[in-house]
Order: structure tokens, then sequence, then C-alpha cells
């Protein structure tokens, strides 16, 4: 659905997007990260034709943004960070009046006004003007606009900017309902926001590319071995020295660190080879030794861990 090829936009001197190649998948979410200057921007910008490229070729279902700009817009929904908003408008006006510029016919104008703010939480607000409203009601606003002709991707930038925790869960889960039914970027800040939306993941930094890959993947990759943590109950057969050896025994297994003691609790962390799932085999190692296993559970980077550090240093080859 989205296809971008070699893609490099230079403002002067400043590159500010420098050769980068990705693809989406129709019906995907993706999260489009970086630190603040990284391009995420730019890219958004190029990619909604609002910016020429300067080299390389970006497409959207299967139209060329250089060549066919107006076939690109036409299937497009995008929400920029402040919101594209006429304030001395009413919700319902302004939308409809997006809607109008979109191409809607009027039969269906209204439909999709009423559709979208029903879809949005903006029902109860449609005939209040914009500047009277929260900024979280203006940040759905700005939602309802980026669906209301139905297109084919939507670009979202921090889409949950300015909204409370009860109108985040909302707008995640309203984003995650649209997915298969639209391509869907997503950028934002808030990276428990990507683990809990996206399918795919792609960060770039100072204009290059440093990932692409599903959450799980990069989050396992960073470490570099499968990881578990083990936990069993201590009692007057569990002795924690015996039952670190029982573990490294295990085929598979390349290193067992003991953590420290908590409340009766002896705790491990396994590495063990990624080609291997040792898992299974530390249960039974444990279970038939007649120790009590109270927790198994995978050790992995959190994204946060991961961004931080492909982002922090001055170059990384893309992981993907």
């Amino acid at each position: 659905m989205i296809q971008v090829q070699g893609l490099t936009k230079r403002y002067a001197r400043q590159v500010a997007v420098d050769n980068i190649t990705f693809s989406v998948e129709k019906g995907e979410i993706v999260g489009f990260l970086g630190p603040n200057g990284a391009g995420k921007t730019t890219t958004m910008r190029v990619l909604t034709c609002f910016l020429p490229p300067t080299g390389g070729k970006a497409s959207v279902a299967g139209f060329d943004v250089y060549e066919h700009p107006m076939e690109v817009k036409r299937r497009i929904g995008y929400l920029p960070e402040a919101p594209p908003l006429y304030p001395e408008m009413e919700v319902a006006d302004y939308l409809r009046f997006v809607g109008r510029l979109k191409g809607l016919p009027g039969s269906d104008l209204n439909r999709r006004v009423d559709e979208v703010a029903d879809r949005c939480a903006i029902g109860d607000v449609k005939t209040k003007i914009i500047t009277k409203l929260s900024k979280g009601y203006r940040q759905r606003v700005g939602l309802a606009q980026a669906i209301i002709h139905n297109p084919d991707v939507l670009i979202l930038d921090e889409p949950t900017s300015g909204l409370d925790p009860k109108q985040i869960l909302e707008t995640r889960e309203l984003i995650k309902s649209l997915a298969g039914e639209h391509t869907i970027i997503l950028s934002t800040h808030i990276l428990p926001e990507v683990e809990a939306v996206c399918q795919k993941v792609i960060i770039i930094n100072k204009g290059k590319l440093v990932a692409t890959d599903t959450v799980d993947n990069l989050t396992h990759q960073m470490r570099g071995s499968d990881a578990a943590v083990i936990v069993v109950g201590k009692n007057e057969f569990a002795d924690s020295g015996a039952i670190q050896q029982k573990l490294e025994q295990v085929q598979g297994v390349s290193k067992v660190v003991a953590r420290p003691e908590t409340d009766g609790r002896l705790a491990f962390e396994v590495e063990s080879l990624p080609t291997k799932n040792v898992r299974a085999d530390l249960a039974r190692a444990v279970v038939q030794s007649g120790w009590d296993l109270l927790e198994l559970k995978s050790l992995a980077y959190s994204l946060e861990e991961v961004f931080l550090e492909l982002t922090s240093t001055e170059s990384h080859e893309v992981t993907q």
C-alpha cells in the first residue's frame, strides 16, 4: 500500500531524510518513531504531498507522490500534530466543508458526518463552535476530518495529544478498529501506545532508517539471545545452587544468573540460544525435581529500551 525507496529530502545544506526505504502493507498499523528532528514529520509531509522529495521515490496505493499528487491525496487521510481546524465554524459545518473538499457527493455527506462523529465520540458537540471545545475534543474533530472520506491510508501525527486517559484508550480502540479497512502510519512519542496498537515499527534517527520490524522481533533481537525469568518457591528442598545447576544442564541454555532472593522466592535469569526455545524444558526440569514452579516468563527489552539503544549512538545498521 505504501512503498518508499531511497527517499531523500534536503533543505539547503541540511539533509532531513537520508535515503530511507520501507514498505507498509495493506491493513497494517505501523508505528513511525524517532527523536525530535529525526525526519518523521518531513517523511509524512512527503507521503501526503505537502512536500516534494529531493530524491528517491514514494508511492501510495500505487500512485507516485511526485507524479500523481492529486490521486495520492484522494486516498490519504492526514491528522497533523496541530489539527487543521477552522475555529469559528461549528463542528458539523466544518466536517461537511471538509467532506465537500474531499469530493463526497451531497447524498453521502450528511451520513458520513454522522458516522465519523459517532466513531470519534463528538456527536454531542456537533453544533458547537470549534473554538469553544477543549483540546481533547478538537483533537477528535481532527481525527474525524481525516477519516470522513474513508481513505485507504491514514497518517496520524500524535493522534492522542491532549487527551485524558479515558479518551486515549478510546482513541486507541478506534485506531485498532480501523486496521484492515485502512492502512495506518502512526507517529507518537508515547511508546506504550505503539506497543498497544501497532503491528510493526519503523524507527529513524538523524534522517536515516535504523530499524523496521515487529515490536516482538525488535525487543528480542536487541538482546541477542532468548531470555526468560524463572521463579521457584524456596523450601527445605529448594537450594539456590542446586536449582541453578539443574537449569544450566538444560540443553540450549547458555547462561543462568541468580537474582536476589525476595519473600521466599528464588528467581533466575536464563539465557538460551536464539534458535532454541527452552522454556518448556526449564519448567519440566523444575517440576520433575520436586520444586514449586511459581513463574516462568520471557524476558525482552522494552520498546523504550530498544528505541533508546537505536537512537542514542551515531550510526546503526538497519535492524529488520
